[in-house]
């Protein structure tokens, strides 16, 4: 990014900040710089005809630098509830005025404040900073007048332990103040809120307000007091600040020189002051320069600096910025990447939202949901990095909304679908689909979904994930396209019937009922976001990028696939079923066929997966194939053709059960993919699905495993592999919500299998259970070891049992289910990735 600055001007070489250390003699070459970018934009001309000059290619480096950065700021501030068009933004660091005002521009902020010593402010802060001293203590005790005074008596003692911490380490009692805070939560819940020691009403107030900034939402729950913590501060250094030293100045302001420099699409003749020359309320109107020892500024078109009595830099948007830019509908490889991280950074800010929002462990600590974008069409545009099997498979819901529902649908609407046979995968994954229509609610332009693994859904198990389901009625309640909201209102009573009425209905309403909302309110925000950008963009522009993002990842899969050979497998589970692929490579086209016959037919057991898994395995395991940062969506699937046989267990029929199918059998989908591509050792090739619960309690996770080898790498050990990418729950968490003790989770050593590049290693589980329950397994290659490659050897295979109280010891099948008591352990022992490679190439050091 310094050359990009170097080369469009905004940084000038004769007044760039000094170096210190060996190089302090070498100042930036500009030259070098300009002949760089010159031949970048020639090789940028050669490979894609695209004729633009060496200061765009720098200016489009800088474009999406900035978005990157204003991304990042958006995604703290949503979790933290913040609107950021409310703030100022605050720049330090050497380069971090050089951006300031665009990345400010992108926030939609009016306001930058640059601080004086900017360049080297956290090198100064360390010096000035105070000396702090904190203590912490659990309560958990619900919040009531009958717990203030404990709560007080603690936030003294703990007031007392940090004052005398920091006398003795020498600093002044006379600088020397502490504050208490206390740690509210929801009772039910996990995320707590510090908020100001006071009375009962007034904490509840603060943390009432708090959590309504925070969640967008309140409970109607009694309030818990998690915990309480007292601060201590001191004062550690040189105290009153920095004094900005100014020699003195005659006349007015003036520039010390003039500079090209690149904005607006065009060179300007730019004014360039030295900053030590300012005086409180000089004012520099852009396009300017502001430069010091530690830092450059620079003022873009349309803002103003302005110094302040302390020493700071002011600079504000003094003309209003344009409400669209200057982008046309043609593709631009510069807007190609800003709009790809738009789309990306719109769904992540879905994800953060319903993560904050949910009730459910399973949702809030796990993050077992997905988030994503789709034109009006149904076609996925922009992910964010969640659940592969969710992500490929959203799309066969969204159109199966769309063609069910395009006549009636209406603004405000909210619809939910888990249906198997309708573009669902399991009944625990829930999707929540939200159209959205243009301002008069006449034309459909897109759609938002979120989709989250409840789970209790209902069915013959808790945490419905059974072992032994055979009808899709025994997996739980099936929302086959639910109208969640109509015209803005939930229907929660109607989706309350559904969820408790059925053979076998859910054991949590309420918690289905929360989590919903919290998918609405998820979906709400990808709304939002998609009008801001409408608003910066124009809708044509939005709609042609949207059109160009799948272009582009469709292209990038067509120059993979020319690149592949024709290949096949017959990839066989632990049932004995059998999935069999077969690659053929059409060159001429630039596509590939995937052939699916061959694969055993639909089963009487829950391992049959719909189509949608296998489409979402099929886009996974292409996009890995890209080593582009594209999003993944819809044009990855483009150049492939996928056929499935009717009946087979890869398109199941009503009532097929689908419960393993989603989890394991698109594992075993994907590893039969990598193994007819010969790319690479299978993973752990299961998502080792564990569910525990009663009438009262249910949980489900998925549980680590290696992954598997490569040509030039090792496997990873203990990993969520391909089609999971959950994370585990906290053991506080766990052991806080549910009556278990988390005894161990451990790498599982040697499970990795041998060979010149050495598979990852599994894991061990151990969980011990304080009252009865039910466990039920879901899981793979506790018969048939992962695959290794290229000569390398099979991960080893895992295992499941059960350390009975009375010393006795269960051996459980890799899908089965049991009741546990009261001291009983669930021992999971996780497969190991396959190595690649035979095992006597291996040098020292390595595999």
């Amino acid at each position: 990014m310094t050359d990009a600055n170097v080369m469009l001007g905004r940084i000038q070489p004769d007044h760039f900040p000094a170096v210190f250390g060996p190089h302090a003699d070498r100042p930036l070459d500009a030259a070098t710089v300009r002949e760089r970018f010159a031949a970048l934009a020639e090789e940028i001309a050669e490979s894609t005809g695209d004729r633009r000059g060496p200061e765009e290619a720098a200016a489009g480096f800088l474009d999406i630098a900035v978005l990157n950065m204003a991304n990042a700021v958006k995604k703290i501030s949503v979790q933290r509830g913040r609107d950021v068009t409310r703030y100022a933004l605050t720049s330090f660091g050497g380069a971090g005025g050089q951006h300031a005002c665009a990345v400010a521009d992108a926030l939609g902020i009016g306001t930058v404040i640059v601080p004086p010593l900017a360049g080297v402010l956290s090198a100064y802060g360390i010096g000035v900073a105070d000396a702090t001293a904190m203590r912490e203590q659990a309560v958990e005790a619900e919040l009531g007048e009958e717990t203030l005074p404990r709560v007080r008596e603690l936030c003294g003692r703990l007031a007392g332990q940090t004052r005398d911490e920091l006398l003795a380490d020498g600093v002044p009692e006379d600088t020397l103040d502490t504050v208490a805070r206390v740690h509210l939560r929801y009772a039910g819940t996990d995320s707590s809120i510090p908020v100001p020691l006071g009375s009962v009403p007034a904490m509840t107030e603060d943390f009432v307000r708090a959590h309504r900034e925070r969640y967008a939402f309140t409970m109607d729950k009694p309030l818990v007091v998690e915990a309480v913590s007292v601060e201590a501060v001191g004062a550690s250094g040189p105290t009153g600040g920095h004094a900005v030293e100014r020699p003195p100045r005659e006349g007015e302001l003036a520039p010390v020189t003039t500079a090209r420099m690149f904005a607006e699409g065009r060179w300007q003749r730019t004014a360039l002051y030295e900053r030590g020359r300012m005086r409180p309320s000089d004012r520099v109107t852009g396009p300017a320069i502001i430069a010091e020892e530690d830092a450059t500024t620079v003022v873009d078109p349309g803002w103003q600096a302005t110094a302040g009595e302390g020493g700071h830099l002011l600079l504000t948007r003094v003309r209003p910025r344009p409400s669209t830019t200057a982008v046309g509908t043609e593709v631009d490889p510069v807007m190609l990447e800003v709009f790809n991280s738009l789309f990306m950074a719109i769904a992540e800010q879905m994800g953060v939202r319903l993560e904050h929002t949910a009730h459910s462990v399973n949702i809030k600590e796990r993050l077992d949901f997905s988030c994503a974008l789709f034109d009006a069409e149904g076609n996925l545009i922009a992910n964010a990095p969640h659940i592969p099997v969710h992500l490929g498979s959203m799309g066969e819901s969204i159109k199966e909304v769309l063609r069910r529902n395009g006549d009636t649908m209406r603004p405000g609407d909210v619809y939910a679908i888990n249906d198997p046979y309708h573009g669902g995968t399991h009944l625990p994954d829930v999707t929540v689909v939200s159209p959205v229509f243009d301002e008069a609610g006449d034309e459909l332009l897109f759609l938002v979904a979120s989709r989250g693994h409840h789970a209790e859904i209902g069915g013959i198990t808790p945490g419905s994930m059974p072992a032994f389901s055979r009808t899709i009625q025994e997996e739980g309640v099936l929302f086959d396209n639910w109208l969640l909201v109509r015209d803005g209102a939930l229907r929660e009573r109607e989706t309350r019937e559904l969820l408790t009425g059925g053979p076998y209905p859910s054991r949590a309403p309420d918690a289905n009922l929360a989590d919903l909302r919290a998918q609405i309110a998820a979906n709400e925000k990808g709304i939002q976001e998609l009008r801001r950008m409408i608003g910066q963009f124009g809708l044509d522009v939005v709609h042609a990028y949207m059109g160009h993002v799948q272009d582009n990842a469709e292209e990038s899969v067509r120059r993979i696939v020319t690149g592949l050979s024709d290949g096949s497998y017959r990839y066989e589970t632990d049932s004995g079923a059998v999935i069999h692929v077969t690659l053929t490579v059409d060159r001429t086209a630039r596509g590939a066929l995937l052939d699916f016959t061959g694969t055993s037919p639909q089963r009487p057991g829950n391992d049959n997966a719909p189509s949608s898994v296998v489409m979402a395995a099929v886009l996974y395991v292409f996009r890995t194939l890209v080593a582009e940062d594209i999003p993944l969506n819809s044009g990855c699937l483009k150049p492939l053709e996928v056929r499935i046989p009717e009946g087979s267990m890869l398109a199941p029929v009503f009532p097929a059960a689908t419960v393993a199918g989603n989890v394991e059998t698109s594992q075993a989908v994907t590893g039969a993919l990598y193994a007819a591509l010969g790319v690479q050792a299978e993973g752990s090739g299961t998502m080792n699905n564990v569910t525990f619960g009663n009438d009262r309690v249910q949980y489900y996770e998925t549980v680590a495993g290696g992954s598997g080898a490569g040509d030039g790498f090792d496997g990873a050990d203990a990993v969520q592999t391909h089609m999971t990418n959950s994370r585990l729950t906290d053991p506080e968490v766990l052991e806080w919500r549910y009556p278990v003790r988390v005894e161990s989770f451990a790498i599982r050593r040697d499970s990795g299998g041998h060979g010149h590049w050495r598979g990852g290693h599994g894991v061990t589980r151990r969980i011990r259970f304080l009252e009865p329950m039910t466990v039920a397994l879901l899981t793979g290659h506790r018969r048939v070891p992962p695959y290794g490659m290229a000569g390398g050897e099979p991960g080893a295979l895992g295992a499941n049992l059960i350390e009975r109280a009375d010393g006795s010891v269960d051996r459980l099948e890799g899908r089965d289910a049991a009741d546990v008591g009261v001291g009983d352990v669930l021992v999971v022992h996780t497969p190991g990735g396959g190595g690649y490679g035979p095992a006597e190439l291996t040098t020292p050091g390595t595999g």
